[in-house]
Parts: C-alpha cells; sequence; structure tokens
C-alpha cells in the first residue's frame, strides 16, 4: 500500500460546555458532550520512502507552514521509528478558528491514517496518548464516537446520541482561546453534569432547561467579539435556541431531526445571502447532520 485517498477529517460541535475547575498549571477543567459532524475536511497520503514529511494544500489555501498535520506525522516518527515519509493533501474545507475542532480532526486523521499507509500498528491506547500531546481535542477525533468529555478534553466516555440536524454559521473573524478564559466575563458551572440524563430528555426544551444548552465560554466570547454575538442573534431568529461551539467563533442551532424538505437549506442560504448583500463579506454556513462514527474508525485495532 502506498497511497490512501478521500479520508475524512470530520468537525465536532460541542452540544453543551460546562468550565468546572481550574488545575494549577492553569488549565480549566471542562464538561462537555462532544459530536461528530458531516462537515469535513479531507486528506489524500502518499508513502514516501526518503523519510521526508510534505503537506500540500489541495485547494490552495493559506495554512501554517507547520500544521498539526506535520506534528502529528514527526510524532508518529518519532515513536516509532518508522524511515518512511508521506506527502499530506490537505482540502481544507472547515472554516478555521471556530471551535469545531477543525486542525486536531486532521491531526487525528493523519495519525490515523499514516498508522495504516506506515503499517506500525500503533494500537488505539497509545495513539490516543500521543493525540493528547497535540491537542486536547485530538483523541475525541481517535475515539470516533460521539462522547461525554472531561478533565481538559482527555477523558473520554463514548455515549449513544440519536440523529441530530443543524444549522451552523460563523464569522469571518476568530477568537483567542487564552483571551476568552482569562476574561472576567468566563462563566463557571457549580453542579456538575449529570450526563445519563442527556440523551434521555425527550425534547430540546428540556436539555436546555438542565443547562445543556449552555456554552460557559459564551459570555466571555460574545463580549470579545461582536461577529459571535450577531451570528447568535441572526441564528435565533432564523432557526432558534443558537449558541456557540468550543471556544471558537462558530453558533449552532438545533433542528429537527428530520429535515423540512430543505426549507432550512434555504433558510440559512437567505441569511448568508443577505450578509453578502450588505457588505459583509466572509461568513460561512452549512446545514449538517450528526455521525455516530468517525468514517476511520477501527483503524488503529
Amino acid at each position: 500500500m502506498k497511497a490512501l485517498h478521500d479520508l475524512a477529517a470530520p468537525a465536532k460541535l460541542n452540544l453543551f460546555l460546562h468550565v468546572v475547575g481550574k488545575r494549577d498549571d492553569g488549565y480549566h477543567l471542562l464538561e462537555s458532550v462532544f459530536v461528530l459532524i458531516d462537515w469535513a475536511d479531507t486528506l489524500h497520503i502518499e508513502r514516501r520512502d526518503d523519510g521526508r514529511l510534505v503537506r500540500h494544500d489541495v485547494l490552495g489555501g493559506d495554512l501554517p507552514a507547520d500544521d498539526l498535520c506535520l506534528r502529528a506525522a514527526r510524532l508518529l516518527q518519532a515513536e516509532t521509528g518508522c524511515t518512511y515519509g508521506a506527502d499530506i493533501h490537505l482540502e481544507k474545507r472547515l472554516p478555521a478558528g471556530a471551535g469545531m475542532g477543525g486542525g486536531s480532526s486532521d491531526a487525528a486523521t493523519t495519525l490515523l491514517g499514516l498508522n495504516r499507509l506506515w503499517g506500525t500498528r500503533v494500537p488505539l491506547p497509545r495513539l490516543l496518548e500521543l493525540g493528547l500531546r497535540l491537542g486536547a481535542d485530538v483523541p475525541f477525533f481517535l475515539g470516533g464516537t460521539p462522547a461525554f468529555v472531561e478533565g481538559i478534553g482527555e477523558i473520554l466516555t463514548p455515549i449513544e446520541l440519536p440523529e441530530q440536524r443543524f444549522a451552523v454559521l460563523k464569522g469571518p473573524g476568530g477568537l483567542s482561546t487564552p483571551e476568552i478564559f482569562s476574561s472576567k466575563s468566563l462563566a463557571r458551572s457549580e453542579k456538575l453534569a449529570i450526563v445519563m440524563g442527556f440523551p434521555a430528555a425527550t425534547t430540546t426544551a428540556e436539555k436546555f432547561a438542565n443547562g445543556f444548552g449552555r456554552n460557559d465560554l459564551q459570555p466571555a466570547a460574545e463580549w470579545i467579539s461582536s461577529e459571535v454575538r450577531d451570528a447568535i442573534s441572526l441564528l435565533s431568529n432564523t432557526f432558534g435556541n443558537a449558541r456557540m461551539t468550543g471556544s471558537g467563533a462558530a453558533v449552532f442551532s438545533t433542528l429537527s431531526a428530520s429535515g423540512n424538505d430543505g426549507k432550512d437549506d434555504q433558510s440559512l442560504a437567505t441569511l448568508l445571502q443577505g450578509l453578502k448583500t450588505s457588505g459583509r463579506e466572509g461568513w460561512t454556513g452549512r446545514i449538517c447532520r450528526s455521525v455516530s462514527r468517525h468514517p476511520l474508525a477501527g483503524w488503529a485495532n
């Protein structure tokens, strides 16, 4: 095997995010439910025999010269002593700075793809350890299922959730995660989540009544970014129940799981066209479905 093509790197949404403490090293302790969605980057990886690692931007984007894909590849090389290299072709379709885990998902797909392409056969528990060294969200994408997430993101409890649909909207700018966590507007949850009650709630209203629609980072983000405030207002007016995902600038609303004959797609398209017509360029959005299993789940087993 010398190449792997069309490897998906799906995004995630935080259905809620609670800040429940702070470690001595300054990292905040979180509780959240992460769900995969069908908005994704795509990677194509070719094996090299000279040991070099080269990243290519398929869509001509402006990605960092030393992104998480290359860092993941170097880490796997170093840990296994593998002498192969790789050409990593990345189709970057997820918006940057969105809080949707795009870079972390790219890194996880790189680890899973190279582990197979190079024949290094690193088992999943070890890959999870390597992933955490790259970023707190990487283990979730390696785990491959919706999960209740604790700690700084490294403690995963897989859960089952019904299929869901979401409207996702993001402005052209991003957010600084350190600025959010250092903000005086940062909220904090005094009660820990009862995660078993989350999938059991029968309506969105029930989930929100229990605090599950809340992101404790959102007040700080709204204070920092007018785009986040506008995105929440726009989606709330169009679909209702809008809130921020992660620590990024993307906002989402939960929709009816069954869909409504394309009306949601048309409503979002109208919203985006209205922003463009008013001279507000760079906004992006999409109607997404949840994914119950990562497309590469099981590759490390």
